[in-house]
This record gives structure tokens, sequence and C-alpha cells, in this order.
């Protein structure tokens, strides 16, 4: 009989061992449920963080962005977070901005569907009208993102643009993040620019931005040398504050009965009119408009009277109403259209 030498033996042992590992690895499924997520494969378009999730659901419009062709304004419909339409209730037109518009539009409109967000394509040959709907799309997005975190809860971080407001130098729009019902940031997305306007842009706006996050509110000082800057900053502020749900979307008590309403204060997007802008700002508590009042409307010359005499009756009437399909007003046709679209977007931030 021969000995079996124990190095040899140590060997077999070995070699046996790791074609037993060779063999279990072999027979391992080729690919697992959640591997592709951890080794940071694709996810699925929900968790791209794309369009805001958390169940946001019905039409929300965007700010209308002025371009050098005129105004444009982007509506979404939305489904559980997710953008199911998009439409542009404002467009350039008149002479060859229909054509433009007409085979722009729709594209844009796809892309916004298709890309659940406002990285989109600008359309060949409709630069202003693209640049303006992206803007807008996006206002639109920050909203329904704010209304996402204010339904989740008073701890989310929520990021809300203003209104751009018309300055004589220019627009002035800003955005701000709101946690815990603070203000954690503010900046300006658009503002002056130009020739003196840079100057006093980037002088400005800085201190504009810390004022906004030291007050909390839209209760600033102006900054000296930068007095128009300043006014429309502090209107665009106070509507992105007026967007952001109350206390980062907490709702407050109403009655003895354990039941709660939600009061909140909502600003409409401005309509350009032929007199001038009109923008709406209304208080809605239990789903109803409670009151109604236009913080823009036409001045200057007989604008002033047709607007004193039009507006409280406006105001009257979409109290009464609580949607936007109310009367115009006779001899105010302009000032009331404007009037109309702004309490629309309004009441679409509102959710009604």
């Amino acid at each position: 009989m021969r000995k079996s030498h124990p190095v040899r033996r140590a060997v077999l042992a070995g070699a046996a061992t790791v074609s037993g590992i060779v063999l279990l690895l072999s027979l391992k499924p080729a690919s697992d449920p959640g591997s592709a997520q951890a080794a940071g494969g694709q996810l699925p378009p929900a968790a791209a963080g794309q369009a805001p999730q958390g169940g946001v659901n019905g039409a929300v419009t965007g700010d209308a962005v002025q371009t050098q062709y005129g105004a444009v304004q982007v509506r979404l419909t939305m489904s559980g977070g997710k953008i199911t339409q998009a439409e542009a209730v404002q467009a350039p037109k008149g002479g060859r901005s229909d054509q433009i518009t007409a085979s722009s539009v729709p594209r844009l409109n796809q892309a916004a569907v298709a890309a659940q967000s406002a990285d989109i394509d600008a359309v060949s040959g409709a630069t202003y009208t693209s640049a303006g709907y992206k803007k807008s799309l996006q206002s639109a997005l920050d909203k329904a993102r704010a209304s996402a975190g204010g339904a989740q809860g008073s701890g989310n971080a929520q990021t809300v643009t203003g209104d751009a407001v018309q300055t004589q130098y220019g627009p002035v729009q800003v955005r701000i993040t709101v946690a815990g019902g603070k203000i954690t940031k503010a900046e300006a997305v658009q503002a002056p620019e130009g020739g003196r306007s840079d100057q006093i842009t980037s002088a400005s706006v800085p201190r504009l931005n810390q004022a906004a996050v030291a007050a909390g509110s839209a209760e600033i000082d102006a900054v000296s040398g930068a007095t128009y800057t300043s006014a429309g900053y502090k209107k665009s502020l106070q509507s992105a504050l007026d967007k952001a749900p109350a206390g980062g979307g907490s709702s407050q008590a109403a009655g003895s009965g354990g039941g709660q309403a939600q009061t909140q204060t909502i600003t409409g997007s401005v309509a350009q009119t032929q007199y001038g802008p009109v923008q709406v700002r209304i208080t809605v508590a239990g789903g109803k408009i409670t009151k109604a009042e236009a913080v823009q409307a036409p001045k200057g010359g007989r604008s002033d009277q047709i607007t004193s005499a039009s507006v409280p009756r406006l105001n009257q009437a979409a109290v009464a109403a609580a949607n936007a399909q109310i009367d115009a007003v006779s001899g105010a046709t302009y000032t009331s259209a404007g009037y109309k679209q702004s309490l629309q977007s309004a009441l679409d931030q509102a959710g009604g």
C-alpha cells in the first residue's frame, strides 16, 4: 500500500474547494432584481427626480415670461406627480409670430411631457419662444414641487419661484428655498442687465438675497442706488412667499370639532394687457375664495378712472363666483380679461 503524501493531500483538497466555489458562483442568477440600482444602473423615471413627485394632481400654471415677441406662459396637467399634458396658454402672436408659434409650441409641449422636466431642447427658428417656454415650464414645476412639499410635511424644503416683475430697467424674478416655514435661500433668477444695470445688479442683488433670508419676509429695505431693482425684488419675493404653503404646508385649525381648514394667500401670474399689467391675489379658505384684490392694474391717464371703477366690482365677482367665470365690467374689457386670466392662474395654484 502506498502512503499519501501530506503535501499532495493539501493540494488536492484546495483544488476541490476552489472547484466548489466556482460551481456555486456559476449557479447564481445572472441578474438580481435590485442589482441594477445597487450598482448605480439606470433608475426608473419616477426616481430620476425630473418632475416633482408626491402625488401632485391637477393643473399648475407657470409664470408669464416676457420675450422679445410677446409673453409665453405654460400650464401643466399633472397626475401622481407626473406631467400628463403641457400647453401654452400664452404665446407670441401676430404677423410671423403666428407661424412660429403654431410650429414650435406643439413640439415644446410634447418635449415637456417626454422629458418630465424643463430640460428640453429649443425649437430651431423659435429661440425666444423656446426660452420663454422653458422658463415658464420651470416655474410651473417649482409650484408643483412646492405643493408636493406642503402635502408631505413641514420638514421638507421647497423651492418656489416668484412672479417676474417688470421694472423700468428690466424684469426681476426671485426664487426662494423654504424649509420649516423659513427662507433658507434667496436668489434672483432674473435681474436688469446691460450697461450700468450690470453694476447695479451685482452690487444690490446679493444684499437683497441676504436681507430676504434674514427677514424671513418681503419687508426688507431697498438698496441705495437700486430703487427699481429693489422694488421689483420685493414684489417678486412676496409672490413667492404667497405661493409657498404657510408654515411649510401645515393647516390652520378652524373650529372646535377637531376639523381643520387651510387658509392660503396666492398671487396669480401677471397678465399683460394693452393698457398695462393686471395681477390678482386671492385668499382661499375651505376651498372658497374669501378675498380677492388686484395687486397690479393699469394706471395713468384714463386708466386710473377705469381701474378704480372696475377692479372693486371684479373683486366682488370673484368672491361671489368662487371661480374665474365672471362677467367683464362694461368699459373695462382689457382690464377684465387680464383680471380673469390672473385669477385663473391663482386658482390653478390653489388646486381649484
